[in-house]
Parts: C-alpha cells; sequence; structure tokens
C-alpha cells in the first residue's frame, strides 16, 4: 500500500497542478489584475485584516489570487498574480505579472485554494527578481504577518522579517509556508497585458497604465 501510495503521489501532484493552471491560464491579465483587487477588497473588509501602519510603510507587495495548495504527504503550491512597489512620490506602480511555485512535506490532504498576499519592507527585494527567480526565506526572510488594524500591539514586526505573509481562505486566515517558494517573473503575462517587451524594472518604474482594472487595483490598496 505503502509503494502504491509513492507511485501515485507524482501523478496525483501533477493533477492538481493542472487543476491550478486551469483557473489560471486561461484568464486574461485584466482578470487577473481584477483578481487582485478582490483580494484586497476581501482582506479590508476582515476584522483582522493587514494592519493599515504595515502597508503604509512597506514598500512592495505581491497578490497572488486563489494560490493553488495541494497536499498529499508531499504538498506543492501553484499560483498566478501580480506584484507592485512604491515609486518615490509614494505612489504604486503599475503590476508586474509573477508566478509562485513551492513544494512542502507535511500530513496536510487535499486541494486548497487560497488567497495569498506578501508584504515586503524593501522594494529593492523585488527588484531582485527581475534576473530570473526569487526565493521567499531564501534571499529575503519570511514570517506570517500581524493582523489588526492598528499595530499597536505589534510594535516589534519591524524588526523581524523582510516579508510578511498573509493567507486567505474561504473567508478566514489560514496558515500555510511560503518559506522555500519560488517567486518568478511571467515575462509572457507582461508582454500580453503591456503590448511589448518591457523589463520587470521598468514597470516597477512606472504610473503609466490607466486601464480601469489597474486604477481599481491602485485605488484598492490605498483604502486598505
Amino acid at each position: 500500500m505503502k509503494t502504491l501510495k509513492l507511485v501515485l503521489l507524482p501523478f496525483m501532484l501533477s493533477i492538481f497542478f493542472i487543476i491550478g493552471s486551469a483557473f489560471t491560464d486561461g484568464s486574461k491579465e485584466t482578470e487577473r489584475v481584477h483578481g487582485a483587487s478582490n483580494v484586497i477588497k476581501d482582506f479590508g473588509k476582515m476584522n483582522e485584516s493587514i494592519p493599515h501602519d504595515l502597508i503604509s510603510e512597506c514598500q512592495g507587495i505581491v497578490i497572488i489570487p486563489k494560490l493553488i495548495n495541494a497536499g498529499f504527504i508531499v504538498g506543492g503550491k501553484r499560483g498566478r498574480g501580480v506584484a507592485m512597489v512604491k515609486m518615490d512620490d509614494g505612489k504604486w506602480s503599475d503590476p508586474v505579472f509573477v508566478t509562485l511555485t513551492g513544494g512542502s512535506i507535511g500530513a496536510q490532504i487535499g486541494v486548497q485554494s487560497v488567497d495569498l498576499v506578501l508584504v515586503f519592507r524593501h522594494k529593492g527585494v523585488l527588484a531582485k527578481v527581475k534576473n530570473g527567480d526569487f526565493t521567499v526565506g531564501g534571499d529575503a526572510s519570511a514570517a506570517a504577518g500581524p493582523v489588526g488594524r492598528s499595530t499597536s500591539a505589534n510594535t516589534d514586526y519591524k524588526l523581524d522579517a523582510e516579508i510578511y505573509s498573509y493567507s486567505r481562505s474561504r473567508g478566514l486566515f489560514a496558515g500555510i509556508s511560503i518559506n522555500g517558494s519560488n517567486l518568478a517573473i511571467d515575462k509572457t503575462a507582461n508582454a500580453n497585458f503591456y503590448g511589448n517587451d518591457l523589463t520587470s524594472k521598468e514597470i516597477f518604474d512606472m504610473d503609466k497604465n490607466g486601464s480601469e482594472a489597474v486604477k481599481t487595483l491602485k485605488a484598492s490598496l490605498v483604502a486598505l
């Protein structure tokens, strides 16, 4: 029986990831931006949300709607979303499309869809992704973020991690490990959305996209 499980494991994980791709690959880039906006709006409606002070002081953010978190002894994660940084004037940049993949070992069994938000203290960390990929927890420390409208009870949050993670499933916070996950630039999606071969650095320096989807996303972040 144990041997059968080990044989079936790679097959099952492949099925999980195919399912995840069906949810993400068939969506247009504009829909992904709308999905990111909805994630931020939903987080804002929660009683224990991302602290406003943390959002005000952070320099970057990654939003992954409907991250597929699959597990059967050995687990995996796969999702597509957007990354944004704050420019020198304090405004949010246009979104860079990214992918997040990772694995884990544990007792979790099944497939879970999770909305994931990663809050970055410094935008220079996200700028490293332009070289191809970035390992969460490896290239920069990551930890579960403090919750609450005010950070007065969590004054030590500035001293610890470079990245703070927030995951939400079915309206509630869901703890998942993202350490070891790979964050990469989705060059195809960027080309499809912007219509040219802009680099992630060039997009991070931009506040030019006037589409309704991008405007809504930026407004949602400001209102959080």
